[in-house]
């Protein structure tokens, strides 16, 4: 049985999970879940996820949650194909991963989700941007940006030398925040570099644009 990946077309951690798949060549079908609906929370898909969040996965039976968690499934279920040691199995290579994977939530996917929450998905629902708070959250994602610079002139990417799920979360917000004018990317070299290498990756050009 085909993995079945219950999402929005665009959303960011459905896109999460489904350029995880692009990358280790993992076929999938797609189960529309319309959150311009509501249809996220309620019965029946709160029944299977008691958060009313998307994305969830249906591997043969195996239900899963959490956009994160099922990267890591997946990369390491399908380890030997498609792109190698998205999740290391080395337990040095492997800490470094969980370090970068630690990085990624901690310093960036808060600031990167606000951004985007404050500066596109406010309005869409009707809300007003609060500006006060867009300025703190700009103001705190170019330092943590300084500090990416720092650990990216040191290696091609932020566990190491070797593309890692670390580096594919980045992309869905990371994506949003460029869209919408806040390209703090650009304006430090090694985070530059390492931005335009993993956006222009094959599997997210394939999924970026929505499911």
């Amino acid at each position: 049985m085909v993995l079945q990946l219950h999402g929005f077309p665009t959303s960011t951690c459905t896109l999460r999970v489904a350029v995880v798949c692009k990358e280790k060549n993992i076929p999938f079908d797609f189960t529309l879940v319309d959150l311009l609906t509501g249809e996220h929370k309620k019965s029946p898909f709160t029944d299977v996820q008691p958060f009313g969040q998307v994305p969830y996965i249906d591997d043969n039976g195996f239900v899963l949650y959490e956009s994160r968690a099922i990267g890591r499934y997946l990369a390491t279920k399908y380890a030997s194909q498609g792109t190698p040691n998205l999740v290391p199995a080395d337990p040095k290579a492997n800490a470094l991963f969980e370090q970068a994977a630690s990085i990624e939530t901690a310093n960036f996917d808060v600031f990167a989700s606000g951004l985007a929450w404050e500066l596109r998905f406010t309005k869409m629902y009707g809300g007003e941007t609060d500006e006060k708070r867009v300025a703190t959250l700009i103001a705190s994602l170019q330092a943590k940006l300084d500090a990416y610079d720092v650990i990216l002139g040191q290696q091609k990417y932020l566990g190491g030398n070797d593309v890692t799920l670390a580096d594919l979360f980045h992309l869905p917000y990371g994506s949003v925040i460029v869209s919408i004018g806040v390209n703090e990317f650009d304006k430090r070299p090694n985070v530059a570099r390492w931005w335009k290498d993993i956006s222009t990756r094959p599997s997210w050009l394939a999924v970026k644009n929505g499911l």
